[in-house]
């Protein structure tokens, strides 16, 4: 059984069909100013793209930080998006140089395919998979302390790796889709919309590997 269909957003109580299409509108704004940043930071130099990176963690931290205060909450995530928008530039350019923007282009079509392919097994199913979360956080975790160890020791191979990464991010999806058809628990239609956000761009940037990978091996 699914939980309560009211969210505590701020200071009002949102339904379940009005807190998705918050979370779809908040995520898709989002998207398009990091898509924007992207294109415009493409020759942004490394060091660079990493400083932003890091300065968008900490506006993702604030993000539930000022939780209470729905604007300045929402103005947080829109900066965590441009930041990860510079931050994604030159990667992104690396790969439409070496692969060709058809792989870019690829990749942003299936991740946004798949997202609502998992959305619409969520909304569609009976099964709650919250009731995943743990196995989704723990394979996460694993998912993290793998990759550091594989950064210095390269025993892992970066497509291997990505499959990995996305099976992970697949179950995180149906998770945070789960959360947002319960209600949302007690997370704020911002704070849920950052978690569905990460989930696509993890997705994407593994799915740019995997298909990178496969068209150097054409």
């Amino acid at each position: 059984m699914y939980g309560s269909p009211q969210l505590r957003a701020g200071t009002q109580a949102v339904s379940t069909p009005s807190l998705l299409g918050q979370v779809l509108g908040i995520t898709g704004a989002g998207f398009l100013i990091t898509a924007a940043a992207a294109y415009v930071s493409q020759g942004t130099p490394r060091g660079l793209s990493l400083i932003a990176m890091l300065v968008g963690f900490g506006f993702l931290i604030a993000i539930s930080a000022t939780r209470r205060n729905s604007a300045l909450s929402l103005t947080m995530f829109y900066l965590f998006a441009l930041c990860e928008g510079i931050g994604l530039g030159p990667v992104i350019a690396s790969y439409a140089q070496i692969d060709g923007p058809t792989v870019v282009v690829e990749a942003a079509e299936t991740t946004g395919l798949g997202m609502l392919t998992l959305a619409a097994i969520v909304y569609l199913t009976s099964f709650d998979y919250r009731r995943l979360s743990g196995i989704a956080f723990g394979a996460l975790i694993a998912l993290v302390l793998v990759g550091l160890i594989s950064a210095f020791t390269h025993f892992l191979h970066p497509a291997i790796y990505s499959w990995a990464t996305l099976a992970v991010f697949t179950l995180l999806v149906l998770v945070d889709f789960a959360r947002i058809r319960a209600g949302g628990g007690y997370q704020t239609a911002v704070e849920l919309a950052a978690s569905i956000y990460l989930d696509a761009i993890n997705i994407f940037l593994a799915l740019l590997q995997i298909f990178g990978s496969r068209n150097r091996r054409d």
